[in-house]
């Protein structure tokens, strides 16, 4: 997770929100990625999204059994079904999200026995250091935004 958390501090230096992902296969770190949305100018390009792309170019494969996810944050919908699509073994998060979060907070669709393939979740490791940072990102753009 401390991992995520650093590539969570790329992103805010790059202008998005501060949110990142590490994947992991085999005690191996095969994919880390943040948010870059404002970089791209990419609805999609969350954190765990594209470390999903890198981890399938890892692998050779679409399909990432074996793998676990660290985010820093609880995935919102989009990307709780790329993980399940993923078929990844394991999600770990830091703070949950109650605006969006889609593995526990609003909805838990990594773990909806309607869908082919779960996840077990691990959720609230360094939840406290995870919101940390977000809510210090959206504070100081709700300053910046006051002073324009």
């Amino acid at each position: 997770m401390k991992m995520a958390i650093e590539q969570a501090g790329i992103a805010e230096e790059n202008g998005d929100v501060p949110i990142g992902a590490v994947i992991v296969y085999q005690n191996q770190i095969i994919a880390k990625a943040y948010n870059q949305r404002q970089q791209l100018n990419d609805p999609t390009a969350h954190a765990e999204i594209i470390a999903l792309t890198q981890a399938a170019a890892f692998m050779e494969s679409w399909r990432l059994n074996g793998c676990t996810i660290y985010v820093t944050l609880e995935p919102c919908p989009m990307c709780a079904g790329a993980l399940v699509l993923g078929r990844l073994d394991r999600l770990v998060y830091g703070c949950d999200d109650p605006k969006t979060g889609a593995c526990k907070s609003l909805y838990n669709i990594v773990q909806d026995e309607r869908l082919n393939h779960r996840l077990e979740v691990t959720s609230g490791v360094l939840a406290e250091e995870c919101g940390k940072l977000l809510q210090d990102f959206f504070q100081r753009r709700r300053i910046e935004n006051t002073q324009q």
